[in-house]
């Protein structure tokens, strides 16, 4: 697979970064002193050969519901999304909403969404429901360091796409992907995915195959550190969504789009819970540029 030059040092600094980050804690793990909390004395690790720790922020459902980026998160309560994403360039408008739910079953959670499109191109429009996507995810190792500070979550995730032969869903797509999930001092959160995916079917895309990744930044500040009328927790986000082209005319091409926004963890109102998420959509590099100049996302997540 190929990366334009603008993009690969940016996705290969973040990955040094991270990995220099969890060497640092599993130095600190060594010499930590003993735990004190509840867990003291226990082996908190469970799971196929050990592999996950219950002290993880992964069943904190600690991470925040990003806006490009596809949630990697553990929905234990369950929770439905409506979300928008609009674009524009020149002449060329794209808009995008979709109605999901999610749900877990144990670690296993499951997910569903429909997703309406409408794309104009000069006046030349198409639209219909996209692809019904069908999707399921499960942590498979954990990381915890003694302290605490550095939390790792490792797992793995597939799609589907069922075509409902629309002017804009003519495919079937599968795409398997891996996720990674750190939280660093209980505030600080990146995720991360990267996916394989293939078209199958008659349409004009039929058989393209494309390495999809993704990276979603955010930094949780509590209602005691910001308090903001109504709102239980304050998210700033950054994130990056692209795609590369392995085969067809779009071998070798990638289109990169970046995100800054920010999520709203509004107060329960009886005993509803539901966050506001916002972001501004610009182009990284020349490829996203070509079809977007800028662009709006939103979402409101209600849960069950």
């Amino acid at each position: 697979m190929q990366f334009r030059a603008k993009t690969a040092p940016i996705i290969w600094w973040i990955i040094f970064t991270v990995a220099f980050i969890q060497a640092k804690a599993l130095a600190d793990d060594q010499i930590a002193p003993p735990s004190t909390n509840s867990l003291a004395g226990l082996d908190p690790r469970f799971g196929f050969f050990d592999g996950l720790d219950h002290r993880s922020a992964y069943y904190q459902e600690a991470f925040p519901q990003p806006l490009l980026v596809d949630d990697t998160g553990l929905e234990q309560d369950g929770e439905v999304e409506f979300g928008e994403l609009h674009t524009q360039a020149n002449g060329q408008q794209s808009d995008m909403v979709t109605a999901g739910v999610q749900k877990s079953f144990g670690l296993l959670t499951l997910e569903l969404g429909i997703p309406y499109e409408r794309d104009s191109n000069a006046g030349d429009i198409s639209q219909g429901v996209g692809n019904i996507a069908f999707g399921a995810r499960y942590p498979l190792y954990q990381f915890v360091s003694a302290k605490g500070v550095f939390d790792d979550t490792f797992g793995v995730g597939v799609e589907a796409g069922i075509p409902v032969n629309s002017p804009v869903s003519r495919n079937t797509e599968i795409n398997p992907k891996i996720f990674n999930d750190v939280m660093l001092g209980g505030h600080f959160s990146i995720q991360t995915v990267l996916g394989y995916s293939k078209l199958f079917g008659g349409g004009d895309d039929g058989g393209l195959q494309t390495f999809e990744y993704g990276l979603a930044f955010g930094y949780a500040i509590p209602n005691s550190a910001l308090p903001l009328p109504g709102i239980q927790q304050f998210t700033p986000m950054f994130e990056l969504a692209g795609e590369t082209g392995l085969n067809l005319d779009e071998a070798g091409q990638n289109s990169l789009l970046g995100s800054m926004g920010f999520r709203l963890d509004l107060k329960p109102i009886g005993g509803l819970e539901s966050s506001l998420g916002l972001g501004f959509v610009f182009p990284v590099d020349s490829g996203a540029n070509a079809e977007v100049h800028w662009g709006i996302a939103t979402s409101l997540v209600v849960e069950f």
